[in-house]
């Protein structure tokens, strides 16, 4: 990766007028396709330190990364049967959400959220949904939905 600065507000103003043109186009559906975004930093920082097929052993293990890279403040989560509410604070890209709001359409992209997506998905092979985004209080809550396992050929 490159020692490149770039400064974050063009980062995020660049993050904002992509999500923002796929909300253009797709409005609620934008948000069940872009979980994907994030999967290079999920392979180059994540699935490596995944030992265990554990929900807890994966979020304690996002949690952590994301800390160390300085991406968030802090990051708690809790779970209610397939519900899963994650509460960040102090994310680097809360401008972009904060920036959908204003101009009147929903957050659908959460890196964080996106990382626990891609690890459930690929180490517990359960499909996941990020049914929400709400900015409450300076950070954001986030609603994830854990299906059951993909269904296998075996």
């Amino acid at each position: 990766m490159s020692t490149r600065i770039i400064p974050l507000d063009y980062v995020n103003n660049l993050m904002y007028e992509l999500e923002k043109s796929f909300w253009d186009e797709r409005g609620r559906g934008a948000r069940f396709r872009m979980t994907t975004v994030g999967r290079e930093f999920y392979q180059e920082k994540v699935a490596a330190l995944l030992a265990e097929p554990e929900l807890t052993t994966i979020l304690t293990t996002i949690k952590d990364v994301l800390l160390r890279e300085g991406l968030v403040g802090s990051v708690s989560y809790n779970q209610e049967d397939r519900l899963l509410r994650v509460r960040v604070d102090g994310c680097l890209h809360l401008p972009v959400e904060e920036k959908m709001i204003a101009r009147g359409a929903e957050p659908c992209a959460c890196i964080p959220a996106n990382l626990i997506v891609l690890a459930v998905e690929d180490k517990l092979k359960r499909p996941v949904e990020l049914a929400e985004i709400k900015i409450v209080d300076g950070g954001c809550q986030l609603l994830l939905v854990l299906f059951d396992h993909l269904p296998t050929l075996d």
